[in-house]
């Protein structure tokens, strides 16, 4: 009897490995392939000289990438053509790798004339595109290299009054072709009422023009109150104001990148809330609020 009832268990066991096909599996496997490949990320930054933006770039991945870089006066920046520069790094966090490609754009906007001046970048895009497309539709596609550029920081300046008109026309330049995501550079320069107006007339020109941003996508019905909220509170934030730092300093006891100024410390890192120019105590302002 003990070995029938050996026997219909191991049967019960063998029909029940039979019906199990294995795809729930599916996405740890997805997950390991990904994770030992790693991901490519193509990040362009595109606006004026000296609005930040390598800094910024430094700010928020945490390394030089403008080591060489040559810096120059008033005269040769007038002169300047738009340029496409490519700085590449490795990345690895918690085990994930990532190749960071940063796309700068030197000597966009800087000229007397600016007439399509963004065509020489549009070019560079579509570039990447038809490269991409012939990969694909080559014999060796396992090794694909993806430069195309994923998105694009567009700085506009925060002593102006809104958007310019090269402002809008880099953008409807590039908006079906890349995902567009508009900072307001060196926030740090307004006060948060100033902040919030050129905030309000940059989404009404936004609006008026047709300009297509990226927009953050739907919760899901299942994520908790406290995600929705971040999520919200994010959408009615763009375009968002940003600041960056090279330098690390002191503040309440913790070494932070930072700004030191006579009535506080703008930090990288922080809520907007504690934004408080003027105030008693260390302000600290967010990177991107």
């Amino acid at each position: 009897q003990s070995r029938g009832a050996e026997h219909r268990e191991k049967g019960v066991k063998s029909d029940h490995e039979k019906q199990y096909v294995g795809f729930a599996t599916l996405p740890n496997q997805v997950h390991r392939k990904s994770v030992k490949k790693g991901f490519d990320f193509t990040l362009m930054v595109a606006g004026e000289s000296g609005l930040g933006k390598s800094t910024l770039v430094n700010s928020l991945f945490l390394t030089d990438l403008y080591k060489d870089r040559k810096l120059l006066n008033a005269e040769e920046r007038i002169n300047q053509t738009v340029e496409i520069v490519k700085h590449t790094v490795d990345i690895e966090e918690k085990g994930v790798k990532l190749k960071l490609t940063i796309v700068d754009t030197p000597g966009f906007g800087d000229a007397v004339n600016n007439t399509e001046c963004w065509k020489p970048i549009t070019d560079y895009i579509d570039q990447q595109f038809e490269q991409y497309f012939r990969d694909e539709s080559g014999l060796n596609r396992k090794n694909i290299q993806d430069n195309r550029v994923h998105c694009c920081l567009y700085f506009i300046s925060p002593f102006g009054h809104g958007l310019r008109p090269v402002d809008v026309e880099f953008m409807k330049a590039l908006h079906e072709k890349v995902n567009i995501v508009p900072l307001i550079a060196k926030a740090d320069c307004l006060i948060p009422s100033e902040i919030r107006k050129l905030k309000e007339r940059i989404r009404e020109e936004i609006d008026k023009f047709g300009i297509k941003v990226y927009q953050f996508p739907e919760c899901d019905s299942d994520e908790d109150e406290e995600f929705k909220q971040q999520d919200r509170e994010l959408k009615e934030s763009a375009p968002f104001a940003v600041i960056g730092s090279n330098t690390v300093v002191e503040a309440k006891g913790q070494r932070v990148r930072g700004r030191l100024y006579p009535w506080g410390i703008v930090e990288g890192k922080c809520s907007a809330q504690e934004w408080q120019p003027g105030g008693t105590g260390p302000g600290r302002t967010a990177g991107l609020w």
